[in-house]
């Protein structure tokens, strides 16, 4: 075995190596975020339908009235033909 290359390949590791850094560094600034303006707009539209009912009590209070009046008809042609397109097999 070579001593010398030995050496030579122990030199270049040692030379390499990195050393800690002599210092710190700071930035003296905050962490900022800016939200885009789309973004501003989507959590406002997102907040107004969190806030707006689930459930159409005006529509429903109609819709109600007419059953219970036995005035309310539904079309066969008009309830298969939505029935289809929910289902993707007619449109």
């Amino acid at each position: 075995m070579r001593i010398e290359a030995y050496n030579q390949v122990a030199g270049l590791y040692k030379a390499t190596k990195t050393g800690k850094t002599a210092g710190t560094y700071s930035v003296g600034g905050k962490d900022e975020v800016q939200i885009s303006r789309a973004g501003r707009d989507f959590q406002v539209a997102k907040q107004a339908v969190a806030a707006s009912p689930d459930i159409r009590e005006d529509k429903v209070a109609k819709l109600k009235a007419q059953m219970d009046a036995g005035e309310y008809q539904v079309s066969t042609e008009d309830f298969a033909a939505k029935l289809m397109a929910n289902f993707n097999l007619y449109a």
